[in-house]
Order: C-alpha cells, then sequence, then structure tokens
C-alpha cells in the first residue's frame, strides 16, 4: 500500500498527530484538517485515498461530512472510517447511513482496528473486492452444527466435478482450527505461520508451491491455528491480504469461519461471493441465527448472497424447515438429511464423505447444493 494518501480530519491534534504517526509508520502519506469544513477542501482538492474522521467535528456533524463527500463525484467512492470517542448504538448506525464504510470507537483496541480496517478498504477501493477466484465463507450463529465438515466435503465436492480449478480451503476458526484434524493434514503452514510472513512473501507462488493439496481432498489447505497460544499471535491485519492473494491464485476460496463473528470474519461475510449460512434444526440455534441475520442486515450484507443450509448435525429431532423458517424471515434455500454417525466415521477416517460412503444419496445432495452454490456464486459476481 506504499504511496496511498490518507486524509486524517479531526478536532483533536493529538489524536490527529497520533493517528498520522501510526499510519506514517507503515508507508501511507497523510494530510491532517482540523475541521469538517477544512477536511472538504482537502478532499476535494487533493483526492485522498481513504478519509478517516471523527464525527464529533466542532464545525459540522460527521453525517452531514459523509453525506457532501458521498454526494460528490470526486469523493463518492473513497473509503470512509469514523474514529468515534461516541460509542452509542445510534450514532453508529446513523453514521453508517450516512455513508462511513466504518466505524471504530477510540479504545486500547483501536490502534489495531483502524490498521486493519484501512489496508482492507484500500485494498477494495482499487477493485479488488470482486476480482480473482469465487469466495464463499462457511459461517454459523452456533457451535457443533457442522459448518467445518460442510465447508471441507463441499471443497472436495467441487474440485471433484471441476478437475481443471484449483480449489483452496482457509480455516479461520479461532482459537484452534478445525479443517486439520478433518482432513489429517499435518503440515507446517498454518493462518498464523503465513500472517507473520512479510506482504512481499506470501505471493501467488508462495501459496502455489507452499500449500500442497490434501491427500483424497483435491483441495490445497491453509490450515487453521494448532492451539490457543499461537492464535494469539494471529496478526489480524494481514486476513484480507492473504485471502485476497488466495483469490489471485485459486478459482475457488472456501473459508471456514465457524460462529466465529468479529471485525476480522465481517469483512469476508461482507465480501463474499455467497455466505453459506449452516442452520441447525434446534430452537436455540435458530433464535441465534435470526439475531446473526438481523446483525449482518445491519452491516450492509447482501441477502441475495447468503445460502442458508438447513444440516440436522446431531439427530432426526428439532424444528422442520418451514417452522425454522417461519422463525427466521427468509427461505431456507436447501436441507441436509440426517448422515448420522457415518459423518462422524468419515471425518475420525480423514476421508470425503463421498469416498467413505460412495453409495449413500447424500453424495447426490453435495454434488446438487455445490452446484447449486457455485451457479449462485457466478450469477452474482456476473451482476
Amino acid at each position: 500500500m506504499t504511496g496511498k494518501k490518507i486524509l486524517i480530519v479531526d478536532s483533536d491534534a493529538a489524536s490527529r498527530n497520533f493517528v498520522a504517526r501510526s499510519l506514517q509508520g507503515q508507508e501511507y502519506e497523510t494530510l491532517q484538517a482540523g475541521s469538517g469544513k477544512e477536511g472538504l477542501i482537502f478532499a476535494w482538492r487533493d483526492r485522498p485515498d481513504l478519509i478517516i474522521a471523527d464525527p464529533t467535528l466542532s464545525d459540522l456533524k460527521g453525517e452531514e461530512l459523509a453525506s457532501k463527500l458521498r454526494q460528490d463525484p470526486r469523493t463518492a467512492n473513497v473509503p470512509l472510517i469514523a474514529l468515534s470517542t461516541d460509542p452509542s448504538l445510534a450514532r453508529i448506525r446513523s453514521c453508517q447511513s450516512a455513508g462511513f464504510n466504518e466505524y471504530i470507537v477510540k479504545s486500547g483496541e483501536a490502534v489495531a482496528a483502524l490498521n486493519e480496517a484501512v489496508a482492507r478498504l484500500l485494498g477494495l477501493s482499487t477493485g479488488t473486492a470482486k476480482e480473482g477466484g469465487l469466495l464463499l465463507v462457511f459461517l454459523s450463529a452456533k457451535g457443533g452444527t457442522g459448518v467445518s465438515s460442510l465447508c471441507a466435503n463441499f471443497a472436495m465436492t467441487i474440485a471433484q466435478a471441476q478437475p481443471e480449478a484449483r480449489v483452496a480451503v482457509a480455516d479461520l476458526i479461532l482459537p484452534i482450527g478445525s479443517i486439520a484434524s478433518i482432513t489429517g493434514y499435518t503440515g507446517e503452514q498454518n493462518i498464523v505461520t503465513v500472517s507473520d510472513m512479510d506482504p512481499h512473501e506470501t505471493t501467488v507462488d508462495f501459496f502455489h508451491q507452499q500449500l500442497t493439496e490434501v491427500e483424497d481432498w483435491k483441495f490445497h489447505l491453509l490450515a487453521g491455528s494448532p492451539d490457543p497460544e499461537s492464535s494469539n499471535h494471529l496478526k489480524s491485519e494481514r486476513i484480507w491480504d492473504i485471502i485476497s492473494t488466495l483469490r489471485a491464485a485459486y478459482d475457488y476460496v472456501l473459508v471456514d469461519l465457524g460462529r466465529s463473528l468479529s471485525r476480522i470474519s465481517l469483512p469476508l461475510i461482507q465480501n463474499a461471493d455467497v455466505a453459506v449460512l449452516v442452520v441447525s434444526a434446534d430452537l436455540s440455534a435458530v433464535t441465534l441465527t435470526k439475531t446473526l441475520w438481523d446483525y449482518l442486515k445491519n452491516k450492509a450484507v447482501n441477502a441475495t448472497s447468503i445460502y442458508p443450509i438447513l444440516n440436522r448435525a446431531v439427530g432426526i429431532e428439532g424444528l422442520t424447515k418451514p417452522e425454522a423458517e417461519a422463525i427466521l424471515g427468509f427461505e431456507i434455500r436447501t436441507a441436509m438429511p440426517y448422515l448420522g454417525s457415518n459423518f462422524t466415521v468419515a471425518n475420525n477416517q480423514h476421508l470425503p464423505f463421498s469416498l467413505k460412503f460412495p453409495k449413500d444419496t447424500a453424495v447426490i445432495v453435495f454434488r446438487d447444493i455445490a452446484r447449486e452454490m457455485v451457479d449462485l456464486a457466478r450469477r452474482l459476481r456476473t451482476a
């Protein structure tokens, strides 16, 4: 990102200087404005690549500043970050509605969150959000819904159906990854080791050479954190860059988020071609999923990119599909049949379900759902 120009708008000179020093240490060029009106002049004259503004300005409300920037063609598409002393939910929503891409509250964790947001939004502003391989993220609102097993098996199914395609899986479940134990992967590379590398090292060629194809699974794996202690060393600000490079290297990138929802995972959900939302049939999981979906809608996640799957991972009991849909308020696209202990047996032997039980009718379901997800991702990408 060397050479990118960032405008900082804040009435507090000490705060402006602190943010500027942090950004300059990362080789960004910075401009500073002490008022909203001055910020508008700088933005329209100097054309920054990104703007950071405290919405509690002395002369101009942050919402008005964002509205004016969004209405002018010179700054309509410039990423905006609110860095604010106001933590109220009402202020967060009003700023997002006015046009801010991110809202970060000034706190002890603000610097890390700001660095991650800047790196990600500058990457998105160059048009990379919808370039490269198709991005499919897998998530749920509750643990134990079989997200990792489904992610791994759908990745294998896509790779099997398209042998000419390059397929990668990235495990972002924290604090311990899940895909390695399912596939039997024992390699040294994982998301923590890769995030610790210099960005100039983690190139397309690096991933082609270092992410070996997992035996029997036909996809390349960027494994998750091997233990909780390692996860503490994950450089979260590198995640978007890593996923973007994976998309440049592979035709399909499937990301396992499990039930982790954070500033790391939210941008991936927001910019995924398809977000596969796994729902189990018990009432508590469905209720939590409704809460999760309401949150994602407030974060501008496109409903058309959500692909809900009802997965009866723990038994045939629970809500029916219509009952779950009535609570959720949206249609569940498909349902996985109850696989009994077969899924556990396949996972314990580190085998894809379709290899362990090739005659099971669920194999056909896997193929149909995988094809439908890919078709949806392609339609949304072209649209």
